[in-house]
């Protein structure tokens, strides 16, 4: 199935500059939403308490937030509806050894007067476990990364692998920078979200570039440009179509999927639609600002057909006995 039938290549670098500007203005605006404004950590990265409660009808905010003030423990928590006007979320920076063993039946002992409810989860989590916590998973990132790294150099060439790392990192700034300005929670989900948009996004790169790869071979133009304006259209009915699948997907689970993985999937729904455009419109762009040389690959390729022609030559020879 071909949304976009090839008949003459588009001609999408040309415009590589104007792109070029798009991201980095992008990418700025993320980083400075970063530090300025900074990450919305949930207990799971800061630590503290974490209880869930749902009403029978209403949930009585205002009488809440007074009913748990009268706890020195919870003084400084927030509550928030959860998903609904039914259910709450009450988090506080204190652990398990301030508030006790017994989360839930304290919450019940001061809510008790704010109507008919049940408490559905108690997530608690010590300061020094969500630091390390958050320490391992930016560790995570970088140990991706540098995998991808080594991959792609190992695959292609170091350029190529260059180009795949700097669209990756530009992808993850920006869905974290969208996370930043909607205040989305960071936890572990987030994380998740984020390694996937690793994945996602490299396989879409690995496909172009391969693409690329295959139109130095095969397209005699000389020019990198023209090269990859015809390998990408080629590529452009396959992205979009595995794009909007997984577009839909994540949009269902966003729509749908309840305010426990509305985190995730805002986090996935904003790698796939930054991973896409990457792909095409800053990953191959640079390709062409390294300098790449499609003569010098050409002749690369040209003395590996020859070394493997000697080698076969020299195996003939040994098995006629005439070596």
């Amino acid at each position: 199935m071909e949304i976009f039938k090839y008949k003459k290549s588009l001609s999408l670098m040309s415009k590589s500059r104007q792109f070029g500007i798009l991201s980095i203005v992008l990418v700025g605006l993320s980083l400075g939403l970063i530090l300025i404004k900074g990450f919305n950590y949930g207990i799971d990265f800061a630590g503290g308490t974490l209880v869930q409660v749902k009403y029978k009808g209403d949930a009585p905010i205002a009488q809440i937030r007074e009913a748990i003030a009268k706890d020195k423990n919870y003084e400084s928590a927030t509550v928030t509806f959860f998903g609904s006007n039914e259910e709450v979320v009450i988090r506080t920076k204190s652990s398990s050894k301030a508030l006790g063993e017994d989360v839930s039946d304290k919450m019940r002992t001061l809510l008790s007067t704010t109507g008919d409810f049940e408490v559905r989860r108690v997530d608690m989590v010590g300061a020094k476990v969500g630091s390390e916590l958050r320490e391992k998973g930016l560790m995570s990132m970088l140990l991706a990364i540098i995998g991808i790294l080594i991959y792609v150099s190992f695959r292609f060439e170091w350029r190529f692998a260059l180009a795949s790392v700097m669209a990756l990192m530009h992808d993850v700034t920006i869905a974290m920078g969208a996370v930043v300005l909607f205040g989305i929670e960071v936890n572990l989900d987030t994380l998740a979200a984020l390694l996937t948009i690793l994945g996602y996004s490299l396989n879409d790169t690995i496909i172009v570039f391969d693409r690329i790869r295959e139109g130095i071979r095969t397209i005699k133009d000389p020019n990198l440009g023209n090269i990859i304006d015809e390998s990408v259209t080629r590529t452009l009915s396959r992205t979009t179509l595995t794009s909007l699948t997984t577009f839909f997907v994540v949009l269902t689970l966003f729509l749908f999927g309840g305010e426990i993985i509305r985190g995730f999937s805002f986090t996935l729904l904003v790698g796939v639609i930054v991973g896409t455009y990457s792909s095409i419109f800053v990953a191959s762009p640079i390709l062409m600002w390294l300098k790449f040389s499609v003569s010098g690959f050409r002749e690369k390729e040209a003395l590996k057909v020859k070394r493997e022609k000697e080698k076969e030559k020299m195996r003939a020879m040994y098995e006629n006995g005439t070596i």
